[in-house]
């Protein structure tokens, strides 16, 4: 039988704010245990949770951003259950009435583009951590993420493959970092998913039963998960069993799925609105300000990049990653003579390595927009090659001055005298007849050999449009 995958992604987001979502108590990462919990967090009698505005107002940011519904009334509820790092014995979350509904994000794999549905994303706060690793047979409790405010984002089971879930976190991810709501901070926690993976016939419509494969904190992890989890569903199956709905854990170093637990239901959980939070209303003129505080969001982006530069959603996508990236090659091609196809082939291809060899952000990059453009403009007017262009970069990269001046410093001006490429090219047949015979009885690798031999003659620096046409003219003649 062939079999189907469906999965769902819940992401949380933990909001950018300075202060935690009910109280006044600090976010900033590293504090030491429970430095960072104040009388609110850690439920102290009396107490009283407090709106934070600036956590509602990024929970609207993004509403816009993905075209949702946004909740001029929603209302906070009570998620009851036990756990030690739970300070009250329940999470503030929302429920029947969240603050977003709906929504939708593009995402482009190697299979094509597809649309995600976004069910909803509401506001909660984060519980506490159990720490294992520094107790001999116990467990200690850091309350320093109590409180936390999250954004849960929560979408329909529109996906069919561990590439199309990964597509969408990393989609997921770009966007929360581009509007400014979360630092997507993977090692810190402050963006982690929780999958929801099931199998059913290929063909069939109805569900199959999903496990929640909890607190995903890589884009590799997540892959690795869904892979495992799917071909683990595909062999209980087949095997005459069925499958549990269950909570399980991924283990990086065995590369497997574990149950934790039995999967609850919500009844399980007897939510029931918080009576000590009134109903969180948001205004129109609020939604407005921040609706026109919105910068060109990744989705237009690519639009304007395929439609007015004629480049692939792939290299669209790429470029849109964040908005630093797509600043710096927005800042490229906004240059005299750069061609934007060459200039994303590079954002993405040379530059790109360099940052990632050097554990660099783009803002960081040695080799800023405008010096970048002055290299692809000497490409583009054949000053020098392609392939010279590289080795350019490299000493760019390197600190050793502009475009324009390697080239004159090192002498690599492109040789694009067509007499004395025609003179390098005589030499190079002259010296390699069995070359030229093999080219004659039909074998064309022959002829990029010969390529080859100019070029290495020439040091790179012929033109390799000329060398190609005199080689043809000359070897048909």
């Amino acid at each position: 039988m062939q079999w189907e995958t469906v999965v769902g992604l819940e992401v949380h987001a933990q909001l950018s704010t300075r202060s935690k979502i009910f109280s006044g108590a600090s976010t900033a990462f590293g504090a030491a245990p429970n430095t960072q919990a104040c009388a609110v967090d850690i439920a102290l009698p009396g107490v009283l949770p407090v709106m934070n505005r600036g956590a509602v107002e990024r929970a609207v940011r993004f509403g816009l951003a993905i075209g949702a519904k946004v909740n001029r009334t929603s209302i906070f509820a009570r998620k009851n259950y036990f756990y030690p790092d739970l300070p009250k014995g329940y999470q503030i979350s929302q429920y029947e009435q969240p603050i977003v509904e709906g929504g939708a994000i593009r995402i482009v794999t190697k299979a094509g583009e597809k649309t995600v549905r976004l069910t909803r994303a509401h506001l909660e706060e984060d519980a506490g951590k159990s720490l294992h690793e520094d107790f001999h047979g116990m467990s200690g409790i850091d309350l320093n993420r109590a409180g936390t405010p999250l954004l849960e984002i929560v979408s329909e089971p529109d996906m069919r493959s561990a590439d199309e879930a990964v597509a969408y976190a990393r989609a997921m991810h770009a966007l929360v970092r581009w509007i400014d709501i979360c630092d997507g901070n993977m090692q810190e926690g402050s963006f982690r998913a929780d999958a929801n993976v099931s199998v059913r016939p290929l063909g069939s419509n109805v569900l199959g039963t999903r496990c929640e494969i909890k607190n995903l904190n890589s884009f590799r992890f997540l892959e690795r998960a869904i892979e495992y989890e799917v071909r683990r569903q595909i062999a209980v199956i087949e095997d005459g069993g069925r499958i549990v709905q269950e909570t399980r854990l991924y283990d990086p170093d065995r590369d497997e799925t574990r149950s934790m637990r039995s999967k609850e239901e919500a009844h399980d959980y007897r939510y029931f609105p918080d009576p000590d939070l009134l109903p969180l209303v948001v205004g129109e003129a609020l939604i407005e300000d921040i609706r026109a505080s919105l910068p060109e969001l990744p989705e237009a982006k690519r639009e304007r990049y395929e439609g007015e530069w004629g480049l692939s959603a792939y290299d669209a996508v790429t470029l849109t990653q964040s908005r630093e990236l797509a600043a710096y090659f927005e800042d490229v091609v906004a240059r005299p003579n750069v061609e934007p196809k060459l200039a994303a082939n590079w954002v993405m291809g040379e530059v790109s390595a360099a940052l990632n060899r050097s554990d660099l952000e783009v803002t960081a990059s040695p080799v800023s927009s405008a010096a970048l453009a002055g290299l692809l403009a000497r490409v583009r007017d054949n000053t020098i090659s392609g392939k010279i262009a590289k080795d350019v970069f490299d000493a760019m990269w390197a600190g050793e001055g502009s475009a324009d001046e390697i080239i004159e410093k090192k002498g690599l001006k492109q040789i694009t005298d067509t007499g004395a490429i025609e003179k390098v090219v005589d030499e190079v047949l002259a010296a390699n007849p069995k070359s030229v015979e093999e080219f004659r009885a039909g074998k064309e690798k022959a002829f990029n050999a010969l390529v080859g031999q100019v070029m290495k003659a020439s040091k790179g620096k012929a033109n390799p449009a000329a060398v190609n046409e005199l080689l043809k003219r000359k070897l048909s003649g």
